[in-house]
């Protein structure tokens, strides 16, 4: 990297460290402490209020799914809004929106309330990571914005070591409004960020803004909106099932407590290796100058990894276990490189909507996942072989998809579909 090239990556305003990113990178460090929390004190929560044995798996699940449909729902509202509105005025009501619900969750007796709330949690998250990635990639040069988007996923995602340990350390109740009191004061860096200089011109032209049906008015259009999609589901399936659930794999072959400590420990180990994965494959892609490329290595990885990971449990202690997740965390870190790779495919008018219904719906697709385990799990009568035959599907729909798609490292993102 030469001397200019250099200045310019660490520059004050359109470098790696300017507000924008720093805001959008606490932000979702925010957004994914509140996603993995759920997980980790599912268990304390729900037998707070009544629930037991099995009634917690059903009950928790039930719980989840109401997250993720207010995160599909969610990434829709916040993307359209972002290309109306502009991108901060997204970026900041979304912040409030979950910040408010996560104090909420902290003060529910009925697991009414609590369904409720999380829906509201995960409409309110859905605004976070997709316009945050849009502003920074819209913000810095074309050449250097992948480091940019890098460093907010890197940092994000250790929202879930913090959440990990707070769940530890902390009655569940006060771990919610520890996030929520977390959204709240990011809130006081507002003052010194500006908007998109990209969208603000676009405002001064007649151009649709944020059509979501227009995603779906062509076959072009519609196929590349899909392929941007179908490259992220395999991330879900590996950390929303194989990680997030693997106390469930891991019981298979040994008998544990299923307790919450290991499973935040599971879950923090898998994120850990996930921050170092958005490290890598932001940089690989800077490197190889292309995006797909470093999507298909990590990819491979992330095959390979999930095959050691279901065929080795009959032989992992504990703590071999641990290792295991957070090397199949560290396999799925392309998850900055997937979503700009969809802020990026689409024109300035309609990319907050693309950049945050793509990881939303990702994120969504973890009921389709879930609910083809269980179908193929009754189906081959094995777990195991459940998790094999859902997984080989992921793989499969997500290789085809990034084969067809376009590569965008290094596009000029000033232009209008």
């Amino acid at each position: 990297m030469n001397t200019s090239s250099t200045s310019s990556l660490f520059s004050k305003q359109n470098g790696i460290f300017n507000t924008a990113v720093i805001v959008a990178a606490l932000g979702y460090f925010v957004d994914v402490y509140d996603l993995v929390l759920f997980s980790m004190v599912r268990i304390k929560s729900l037998n707070d209020l009544g629930f037991t044995g099995t009634q917690v798996d059903t009950v928790g699940m039930t719980l989840h799914n109401y997250q993720m449909v207010g995160m599909l729902l969610g990434g829709i509202f916040w993307g359209i809004l972002g290309d109306k509105k502009g991108r901060l005025s997204v970026l900041f009501a979304s912040i409030i929106t979950y910040s408010l619900a996560n104090i909420a969750n902290g003060f529910i007796g009925s697991i009414e309330a609590y369904s409720f709330w999380r829906f509201v949690a995960g409409f309110g998250l859905a605004g976070e990571l997709g316009v945050g990635i849009t502003l920074v990639a819209e913000i810095m040069p074309k050449e250097t914005r992948g480091y940019g988007t890098m460093l907010v996923a890197s940092i994000g995602v250790t929202g879930a070591i913090v959440a990990a340990l707070a769940s530890v350390m902390f009655d569940w109740k006060t771990t919610y409004i520890i996030g929520g009191v977390l959204g709240l004061a990011l809130l006081l860096l507002r003052i010194s960020v500006f908007e998109s200089g990209i969208f603000s011109k676009l405002k001064e032209k007649k151009v649709e803004r944020g059509n979501f049906l227009s995603l779906f008015s062509s076959w072009p259009v519609f196929s590349k909106y899909m392929k941007c999609i179908l490259i992220g589901v395999p991330i879900w399936f590996s950390i929303g099932l194989l990680i997030m659930y693997g106390t469930k794999f891991f019981r298979i072959h040994h008998t544990i407590e299923n307790g919450p400590v290991m499973q935040s420990y599971l879950v923090m180990v898998g994120y850990i290796g996930l921050t170092f994965g958005d490290l890598a494959s932001g940089l690989l892609s800077q490197v190889l100058g292309s995006r797909k490329k470093a999507v298909l290595v990590f990819l491979a990885m992330m095959m390979v990894g999930s095959v050691v990971y279901l065929v080795s449990l009959p032989y992992l202690s504990l703590s071999g276990f641990y290792w295991i997740c957070g090397a199949l965390g560290f396999t799925c870190g392309y998850w900055a490189v997937f979503v700009t790779i969809a802020a990026e495919q689409f024109g300035t008018n309609i990319r907050a909507t693309v950049a945050t219904t793509a990881p939303n719906f990702v994120r969504g697709a973890f009921v389709l996942i879930n609910t083809g385990f269980v179908y193929f799990s009754g189906l081959l009568e094995s777990d195991v072989a459940g998790a094999y035959a859902i997984g080989a599907c992921c793989f499969v729909v997500s290789l085809v998809a990034l084969y067809f798609l376009e590569e965008t490292f290094g596009k000029d993102l000033n232009f209008e579909e």
